[in-house]
Order: structure tokens, then C-alpha cells, then sequence
């Protein structure tokens, strides 16, 4: 396991998950209920959208190379794209799946429903399999990946208010945008130069 590859990973991971729905839909459910309860719901839930991205992954790497890093780059750039056009998402979603009660299992399984659900086809899935095709390092791009949601989803639990008291979001989005033009434009001349 790279722990360059992982930590590229946890960077880019947790720079884009910052604006995005599944953030807010833990702060949101993190005001309402125990966080160490909705820790556990959206950290299941973050594991296994890992999974799936990392085995979307595995079969972009069985194409050619080239064919790899072209796919890779148009998607970086298009997930730049949906940074900066999409913004911050829309938070009225996450309020759709709330508890009867406050038990560890309810709020843990409606945290996990609610982030498996707003996860699933996400810019960060996406991100993930990229980089689990690129770099051919399934355990570091997962456990980094993995490591990034989940802190972002704590962050966005115990204080997402905070941070965007002091990080204006348009900073964020546009600074997770350009490390993906960056990735995008090595993906591409590679995929150009073979």
C-alpha cells in the first residue's frame, strides 16, 4: 500500500466532499441526533460506496492505458465541472429520512440510508473509482478515500457551522475544482503521449 497514493486520495476526497449534499446532510442529522450515532450510520455508509467505487475501478483499469487515462481525465474535468456549476448541492433532500427515535439503530440506519442513497453516483464515488483505475492501489485509494468522507461527515457533525464561519464555500469548491483540472490535464497527456 502507497501511503503517497493514500494521502493524494484523502486530499482530493475530502477537498470535494466539503461542498457537497452528503455534508450537510450530516450536519443536518448531526444537530438532531447523537453524533456518535450518525458517525457510525454515515461511516457504514461511506464504506461500502467505497467498495463499489473501488470495484468500478478495478474494471476501468482492465481497459488499455490510454484509454484509461483519456476516461479518467474527461471525467476529473468533468467532475470540476459539476463543482463549480452545482456549487453546494441542494440541502432540502437529507431532511426526507428521519428516526421515529432516538435509538442507536434508528439513527444509525436512517444516517446510513440517507448517506448510502445522496452517495450513490456522486462526484466523490466517481473521484474514487478514477483514482482506484489510475493508480492500481485499491487499498490506498480506498482507505484514503474512506478516511476523507468520514472526516468531512465528523467535521460536518460537530461543527460545519465553524468552518464555514471561517472557509467561505466558493474557496472550497474552487479549490477542489482546480486540483481536478490539474488531474484531469495529466490524465489527458498521458492518455495523448501513451
Amino acid at each position: 500500500m502507497s501511503v503517497t497514493v493514500a494521502a493524494l486520495t484523502f486530499g482530493i476526497i475530502f477537498l470535494a466532499e466539503l461542498p457537497d449534499k452528503t455534508a450537510l446532510a450530516s450536519l443536518v442529522l448531526g444537530t438532531k441526533y447523537r453524533a456518535s450515532y450518525v458517525f457510525a450510520g454515515i461511516a457504514a455508509a461511506f464504506a461500502l460506496q467505497v467498495g463499489l467505487a473501488l470495484v468500478a475501478g478495478h474494471l476501468l483499469s482492465l481497459l488499455p492505458h490510454r484509454w484509461v487515462e483519456g476516461v479518467t481525465g474527461l471525467l476529473f474535468l468533468a467532475g470540476a465541472a459539476m463543482l463549480l456549476f452545482h456549487g453546494g448541492g441542494d440541502d432540502d433532500e437529507h431532511a426526507a429520512k428521519e428516526p421515529s427515535s432516538s435509538s442507536f439503530w434508528k439513527v444509525a440506519g436512517a444516517s446510513f440510508v440517507v448517506v448510502a442513497v445522496a452517495e450513490f453516483g456522486d462526484l466523490t464515488q466517481i473521484m474514487t473509482a478514477n483514482l482506484a483505475a489510475k493508480y492500481a492501489d485499491p487499498l490506498a485509494v480506498g482507505l484514503g478515500s474512506w478516511l476523507a468522507l468520514c472526516a468531512v461527515g465528523g467535521i460536518a457533525i460537530v461543527g460545519g457551522q465553524k468552518l464555514l464561519k471561517h472557509v467561505p464555500m466558493k474557496l472550497i469548491v474552487r479549490v477542489a475544482a482546480a486540483i481536478m483540472v490539474v488531474l484531469a490535464g495529466v490524465s489527458i497527456v498521458g492518455a495523448i503521449t501513451g
